[in-house]
Protein backbone atom coordinates (compact mmCIF):
# COMPACT_ATOMS: atom_id res chain seq x y z
CA UNK A 1 0.00 0.00 0.00
CA UNK A 2 1.41 3.37 -1.04
CA UNK A 3 1.29 6.23 1.46
CA UNK A 4 2.14 9.91 1.16
CA UNK A 5 5.84 9.86 0.19
CA UNK A 6 8.25 11.55 2.58
CA UNK A 7 9.95 13.09 -0.46
CA UNK A 8 7.24 14.81 -2.51
CA UNK A 9 7.96 14.33 -6.24
CA UNK A 10 5.50 17.11 -7.13
CA UNK A 11 7.79 19.63 -5.39
CA UNK A 12 11.31 20.75 -6.26
CA UNK A 13 14.36 19.37 -4.51
CA UNK A 14 14.79 22.68 -2.67
CA UNK A 15 11.14 22.72 -1.54
CA UNK A 16 11.62 19.22 -0.16
CA UNK A 17 14.88 20.22 1.51
CA UNK A 18 13.37 23.25 3.24
CA UNK A 19 9.89 21.92 4.05
CA UNK A 20 10.15 18.14 4.15
CA UNK A 21 9.89 15.40 5.12
CA UNK A 22 6.20 14.89 4.40
CA UNK A 23 3.52 12.38 5.33
CA UNK A 24 4.04 10.13 8.33
CA UNK A 25 7.76 10.93 8.33
CA UNK A 26 6.77 14.37 9.63
CA UNK A 27 4.97 13.09 12.73
CA UNK A 28 6.53 12.26 16.08
CA UNK A 29 5.60 8.59 16.36
CA UNK A 30 8.62 6.54 17.38
CA UNK A 31 9.22 2.85 16.63
CA UNK A 32 10.70 0.98 19.57
CA UNK A 33 13.93 -0.69 18.47
CA UNK A 34 15.19 -2.72 21.42
CA UNK A 35 18.74 -3.52 22.42
CA UNK A 36 21.58 -3.64 19.85
CA UNK A 37 22.06 -7.22 18.60
CA UNK A 38 23.87 -6.99 15.26
CA UNK A 39 27.42 -6.01 14.30
CA UNK A 40 27.87 -3.60 11.42
CA UNK A 41 31.21 -2.02 10.47
CA UNK A 42 32.34 -1.91 14.08
CA UNK A 43 29.02 -0.61 15.40
CA UNK A 44 26.29 -2.42 17.31
CA UNK A 45 22.87 -1.91 15.73
CA UNK A 46 19.41 -2.97 16.79
CA UNK A 47 18.22 -4.19 13.37
CA UNK A 48 19.96 -4.62 9.98
CA UNK A 49 17.77 -2.22 8.02
CA UNK A 50 18.42 1.23 6.60
CA UNK A 51 17.81 3.78 3.88
CA UNK A 52 20.59 4.30 1.29
CA UNK A 53 22.09 7.53 0.02
CA UNK A 54 19.51 9.52 -1.91
CA UNK A 55 16.19 10.44 -0.30
CA UNK A 56 17.43 11.58 3.15
CA UNK A 57 18.21 15.20 2.27
CA UNK A 58 19.25 16.53 5.67
CA UNK A 59 19.10 15.99 9.43
CA UNK A 60 15.29 16.30 9.51
CA UNK A 61 14.98 13.35 7.13
CA UNK A 62 17.68 11.32 8.92
CA UNK A 63 16.11 11.94 12.31
CA UNK A 64 12.72 10.83 10.96
CA UNK A 65 14.29 7.67 9.55
CA UNK A 66 15.74 6.86 12.98
CA UNK A 67 12.34 7.43 14.60
CA UNK A 68 10.60 5.14 12.10
CA UNK A 69 12.96 2.25 12.88
CA UNK A 70 15.50 2.46 10.07
CA UNK A 71 18.67 1.91 12.10
CA UNK A 72 21.22 2.65 9.35
CA UNK A 73 20.18 5.77 7.41
CA UNK A 74 22.62 7.27 4.93
CA UNK A 75 22.91 11.06 4.65
CA UNK A 76 22.41 12.17 1.05
CA UNK A 77 25.72 12.27 -0.84
CA UNK A 78 27.67 15.50 -0.42
CA UNK A 79 30.53 17.10 -2.33
CA UNK A 80 33.56 19.16 -1.28
CA UNK A 81 31.90 22.25 -2.80
CA UNK A 82 28.46 23.60 -3.53
CA UNK A 83 26.75 21.98 -6.50
CA UNK A 84 23.30 22.70 -8.01
CA UNK A 85 20.41 20.29 -8.47
CA UNK A 86 19.06 19.33 -11.88
CA UNK A 87 15.92 21.14 -12.92
CA UNK A 88 12.45 19.90 -11.94
CA UNK A 89 11.08 17.22 -12.22
CA UNK A 90 13.56 14.98 -10.46
CA UNK A 91 11.40 11.92 -9.75
CA UNK A 92 8.93 10.17 -12.06
CA UNK A 93 7.14 6.83 -12.10
CA UNK A 94 8.50 4.39 -14.69
CA UNK A 95 6.48 1.76 -16.51
CA UNK A 96 8.30 -1.55 -16.70
CA UNK A 97 6.72 -4.94 -17.30
CA UNK A 98 8.49 -7.26 -14.85
CA UNK A 99 12.24 -7.04 -14.30
CA UNK A 100 14.25 -4.26 -15.90
CA UNK A 101 16.82 -6.53 -17.50
CA UNK A 102 19.89 -5.05 -19.14
CA UNK A 103 18.31 -5.85 -22.51
CA UNK A 104 15.10 -3.97 -21.64
CA UNK A 105 17.19 -1.05 -20.45
CA UNK A 106 18.52 -0.56 -24.00
CA UNK A 107 15.08 0.65 -25.16
CA UNK A 108 13.33 3.83 -23.93
CA UNK A 109 11.09 3.59 -20.86
CA UNK A 110 7.93 5.65 -20.49
CA UNK A 111 7.68 7.78 -17.35
CA UNK A 112 4.86 9.81 -15.84
CA UNK A 113 3.53 11.01 -12.47
CA UNK A 114 1.19 8.07 -11.87
CA UNK A 115 2.72 6.04 -9.05
CA UNK A 116 1.41 2.52 -8.50
CA UNK A 117 2.46 -0.96 -7.42
CA UNK A 118 4.80 -2.64 -8.07
CA UNK A 119 6.57 0.67 -7.55
CA UNK A 120 9.48 1.71 -9.76
CA UNK A 121 10.76 5.22 -10.36
CA UNK A 122 13.53 7.16 -12.01
CA UNK A 123 15.38 9.85 -10.11
CA UNK A 124 17.60 12.53 -11.60
CA UNK A 125 19.09 15.04 -9.18
CA UNK A 126 22.70 15.40 -10.32
CA UNK A 127 23.90 14.92 -6.72
CA UNK A 128 23.30 18.47 -5.49
CA UNK A 129 25.33 19.67 -2.52
CA UNK A 130 24.88 22.66 -0.25
CA UNK A 131 27.79 24.89 0.83
CA UNK A 132 30.26 22.79 2.79
CA UNK A 133 29.90 24.57 6.13
CA UNK A 134 26.12 24.24 5.85
CA UNK A 135 25.98 20.50 5.25
CA UNK A 136 28.74 19.80 7.78
CA UNK A 137 26.83 21.57 10.57
CA UNK A 138 23.60 19.83 9.60
CA UNK A 139 25.21 16.39 9.33
CA UNK A 140 26.52 16.76 12.89
CA UNK A 141 22.89 17.15 14.02
CA UNK A 142 21.95 14.04 12.06
CA UNK A 143 24.73 11.99 13.66
CA UNK A 144 23.50 13.00 17.11
CA UNK A 145 19.88 12.05 16.32
CA UNK A 146 20.72 8.35 16.56
CA UNK A 147 19.33 6.33 19.44
CA UNK A 148 21.23 3.46 21.05
CA UNK A 149 21.56 0.76 18.39
CA UNK A 150 21.45 3.18 15.46
CA UNK A 151 24.16 4.77 13.35
CA UNK A 152 24.18 7.29 10.52
CA UNK A 153 26.38 6.72 7.49
CA UNK A 154 27.84 9.83 5.81
CA UNK A 155 27.96 9.63 2.00
CA UNK A 156 30.28 11.73 -0.17
CA UNK A 157 31.82 11.87 -3.65
CA UNK A 158 34.30 13.72 -5.82
CA UNK A 159 33.37 16.30 -8.45
CA UNK A 160 34.38 16.50 -12.12
CA UNK A 161 35.66 19.88 -13.24
CA UNK A 162 36.68 21.18 -16.64
CA UNK A 163 40.37 20.62 -17.32
CA UNK A 164 40.74 18.41 -14.26
CA UNK A 165 43.41 15.72 -14.22
CA UNK A 166 42.70 12.20 -12.91
CA UNK A 167 44.92 12.93 -9.90
CA UNK A 168 42.94 16.08 -9.12
CA UNK A 169 39.71 14.11 -9.34
CA UNK A 170 41.05 11.53 -6.89
CA UNK A 171 42.27 14.32 -4.60
CA UNK A 172 38.78 15.83 -4.54
CA UNK A 173 37.41 12.53 -3.26
CA UNK A 174 39.99 12.76 -0.51
CA UNK A 175 38.94 16.31 0.32
CA UNK A 176 35.26 15.33 0.48
CA UNK A 177 36.26 12.44 2.75
CA UNK A 178 38.15 14.79 5.06
CA UNK A 179 35.17 17.13 5.30
CA UNK A 180 32.79 14.23 5.92
CA UNK A 181 35.02 12.91 8.69
CA UNK A 182 34.67 16.27 10.45
CA UNK A 183 30.93 15.66 10.92
CA UNK A 184 31.68 13.04 13.55
CA UNK A 185 30.05 10.27 11.51
CA UNK A 186 31.20 6.84 12.68
CA UNK A 187 30.87 5.26 9.23
CA UNK A 188 31.62 6.88 5.87
CA UNK A 189 30.44 5.84 2.42
CA UNK A 190 31.91 6.97 -0.88
CA UNK A 191 29.52 7.10 -3.81
CA UNK A 192 31.15 5.51 -6.85
CA UNK A 193 27.88 4.80 -8.62
CA UNK A 194 26.76 8.18 -9.94
CA UNK A 195 27.70 9.46 -13.44
CA UNK A 196 30.39 11.73 -12.14
CA UNK A 197 33.42 11.26 -14.39
CA UNK A 198 31.83 12.58 -17.54
CA UNK A 199 31.93 10.48 -20.66
CA UNK A 200 33.91 7.75 -18.92
CA UNK A 201 30.77 6.65 -17.07
CA UNK A 202 30.52 5.57 -13.46
CA UNK A 203 33.62 5.50 -11.29
CA UNK A 204 32.76 2.00 -10.07
CA UNK A 205 33.06 0.59 -13.61
CA UNK A 206 36.61 1.91 -13.89
CA UNK A 207 38.21 -0.41 -11.35
CA UNK A 208 41.63 1.20 -11.65
CA UNK A 209 40.08 4.54 -10.70
CA UNK A 210 38.01 2.84 -8.00
CA UNK A 211 41.17 1.50 -6.38
CA UNK A 212 42.92 4.89 -6.56
CA UNK A 213 39.93 6.66 -5.04
CA UNK A 214 39.54 4.07 -2.28
CA UNK A 215 43.25 4.29 -1.40
CA UNK A 216 43.17 8.09 -1.29
CA UNK A 217 40.17 8.01 1.01
CA UNK A 218 41.72 5.39 3.28
CA UNK A 219 44.90 7.46 3.51
CA UNK A 220 42.75 10.44 4.54
CA UNK A 221 40.37 8.88 7.06
CA UNK A 222 42.63 6.37 8.76
CA UNK A 223 40.78 3.55 10.49
CA UNK A 224 37.24 4.98 10.24
CA UNK A 225 34.98 2.35 8.58
CA UNK A 226 34.44 2.97 4.86
CA UNK A 227 31.74 1.63 2.54
CA UNK A 228 31.98 1.63 -1.26
CA UNK A 229 28.65 2.31 -3.05
CA UNK A 230 28.54 0.70 -6.52
CA UNK A 231 26.26 -0.35 -9.36
CA UNK A 232 25.47 -3.62 -11.12
CA UNK A 233 28.30 -5.63 -12.74
CA UNK A 234 27.63 -8.15 -15.47
CA UNK A 235 31.22 -9.48 -15.52
CA UNK A 236 32.10 -11.94 -12.76
CA UNK A 237 35.80 -11.11 -13.05
CA UNK A 238 35.03 -7.47 -12.28
CA UNK A 239 33.02 -8.53 -9.24
CA UNK A 240 36.00 -10.48 -7.95
CA UNK A 241 38.35 -7.55 -8.57
CA UNK A 242 35.91 -5.23 -6.80
CA UNK A 243 35.87 -7.60 -3.82
CA UNK A 244 39.68 -7.51 -3.69
CA UNK A 245 39.69 -3.69 -3.74
CA UNK A 246 37.08 -3.62 -1.00
CA UNK A 247 39.06 -6.09 1.07
CA UNK A 248 42.17 -3.92 0.81
CA UNK A 249 40.71 -0.48 1.42
CA UNK A 250 37.16 -0.67 2.78
CA UNK A 251 34.95 -2.27 5.41
CA UNK A 252 31.79 -2.74 3.38
CA UNK A 253 30.19 -2.54 -0.03
CA UNK A 254 26.70 -1.28 -0.83
CA UNK A 255 24.90 -2.48 -3.94
CA UNK A 256 23.22 -1.65 -6.14
CA UNK A 257 22.36 1.94 -6.99
CA UNK A 258 20.22 2.01 -10.15
CA UNK A 259 20.06 0.68 -13.70
CA UNK A 260 20.39 3.37 -16.34
CA UNK A 261 17.89 3.71 -19.16
CA UNK A 262 16.58 6.31 -21.61
CA UNK A 263 13.48 7.94 -20.11
CA UNK A 264 10.73 9.38 -22.33
CA UNK A 265 7.20 10.69 -21.92
CA UNK A 266 4.10 9.20 -23.56
CA UNK A 267 4.89 11.05 -26.78
CA UNK A 268 8.42 9.67 -26.92
CA UNK A 269 10.09 12.95 -25.96
CA UNK A 270 12.81 13.31 -23.34
CA UNK A 271 10.96 13.24 -20.02
CA UNK A 272 13.59 14.96 -17.88
CA UNK A 273 14.51 18.39 -19.30
CA UNK A 274 18.09 19.51 -19.78
CA UNK A 275 21.41 18.36 -21.17
CA UNK A 276 22.84 14.98 -20.17
CA UNK A 277 19.44 13.87 -18.80
CA UNK A 278 18.15 11.68 -21.61
CA UNK A 279 19.30 8.72 -19.52
CA UNK A 280 18.45 8.36 -15.87
CA UNK A 281 18.76 5.76 -13.13
CA UNK A 282 15.79 3.47 -12.50
CA UNK A 283 15.13 2.04 -9.05
CA UNK A 284 12.39 0.25 -7.17
CA UNK A 285 10.75 -3.14 -7.60
CA UNK A 286 11.93 -3.66 -11.18
CA UNK A 287 15.65 -3.82 -10.24
CA UNK A 288 15.39 -6.21 -7.28
CA UNK A 289 16.73 -9.07 -9.40
CA UNK A 290 19.98 -7.15 -9.96
CA UNK A 291 20.45 -6.25 -6.31
CA UNK A 292 19.90 -9.83 -5.21
CA UNK A 293 22.24 -11.19 -7.85
CA UNK A 294 25.01 -8.75 -6.94
CA UNK A 295 24.60 -9.48 -3.24
CA UNK A 296 25.07 -13.18 -3.90
CA UNK A 297 28.05 -12.64 -6.22
CA UNK A 298 29.84 -10.30 -3.79
CA UNK A 299 29.37 -12.69 -0.89
CA UNK A 300 30.80 -15.52 -2.96
CA UNK A 301 33.78 -13.35 -3.95
CA UNK A 302 34.25 -12.23 -0.35
CA UNK A 303 34.22 -15.78 0.95
CA UNK A 304 36.68 -16.88 -1.72
CA UNK A 305 39.09 -14.22 -0.45
CA UNK A 306 38.52 -15.13 3.17
CA UNK A 307 37.53 -11.50 3.69
CA UNK A 308 35.12 -10.09 6.26
CA UNK A 309 33.78 -6.84 4.78
CA UNK A 310 30.06 -6.17 5.14
CA UNK A 311 27.72 -6.57 2.16
CA UNK A 312 24.80 -4.13 2.13
CA UNK A 313 21.96 -5.31 -0.11
CA UNK A 314 19.95 -2.63 -1.86
CA UNK A 315 17.59 -2.44 -4.80
CA UNK A 316 13.88 -3.15 -5.05
CA UNK A 317 13.07 -3.53 -1.36
CA UNK A 318 9.46 -2.30 -1.42
CA UNK A 319 7.63 -4.89 0.74
CA UNK A 320 8.74 -6.85 3.85
CA UNK A 321 9.32 -10.09 1.93
CA UNK A 322 12.02 -8.33 -0.12
CA UNK A 323 14.01 -7.71 3.06
CA UNK A 324 13.91 -11.41 3.88
CA UNK A 325 15.08 -12.35 0.37
CA UNK A 326 18.19 -10.22 0.78
CA UNK A 327 18.90 -11.66 4.20
CA UNK A 328 18.58 -15.20 2.84
CA UNK A 329 21.14 -14.30 0.16
CA UNK A 330 23.48 -13.26 2.98
CA UNK A 331 23.21 -9.47 3.10
CA UNK A 332 24.55 -8.14 6.39
CA UNK A 333 22.30 -5.08 6.17
CA UNK A 334 19.40 -4.39 3.82
CA UNK A 335 18.37 -0.94 2.60
CA UNK A 336 15.26 0.51 0.98
CA UNK A 337 14.96 3.89 -0.75
CA UNK A 338 11.94 3.85 -3.07
CA UNK A 339 9.96 1.50 -0.84
CA UNK A 340 10.69 3.54 2.28
CA UNK A 341 9.80 6.80 0.52
CA UNK A 342 6.26 5.62 -0.19
CA UNK A 343 5.83 3.53 2.96
CA UNK A 344 7.17 5.21 6.11
CA UNK A 345 5.91 2.20 8.09
CA UNK A 346 8.06 -0.28 6.16
CA UNK A 347 10.65 -0.67 8.93
CA UNK A 348 7.96 -1.29 11.54
CA UNK A 349 6.29 -3.85 9.27
CA UNK A 350 9.57 -5.67 8.57
CA UNK A 351 10.58 -5.74 12.22
CA UNK A 352 7.17 -7.10 13.23
CA UNK A 353 7.23 -9.88 10.63
CA UNK A 354 10.89 -10.82 11.08
CA UNK A 355 11.84 -9.98 14.70
CA UNK A 356 14.99 -12.06 14.44
CA UNK A 357 15.86 -10.61 11.00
Amino acid sequence: MLHTPFYDPTKTYYDNLHHGPFGAFADTDIVEIGEPRFDFCGQKISYPLGIPAGPLLDSKFVSAAFQKGFDVPVYKTVRSREFPCHSFPNVLSVRVDGDLTLEKATTPLVADANYGEPLSITNSFGVPSRPTDEWKADAKKAVNAARKGQVMVMSFMGTVQEGQTPDQFVADYGEAAKQSLETGAKILETNLSCPNIGNEGLVCYNLDMTAKVAKAIRDTIGSIPLILKVGYYRDGAQVRELAAITNEYADGISLINTIQATIVDEKGNQALPGKMRAKSGVCGATIKWAGLEMTEKLIQARDALGAKFAVIGCGGVTVPADFKEYRKRGADVVMSATGAMWNPFLAAEIRALYPHA
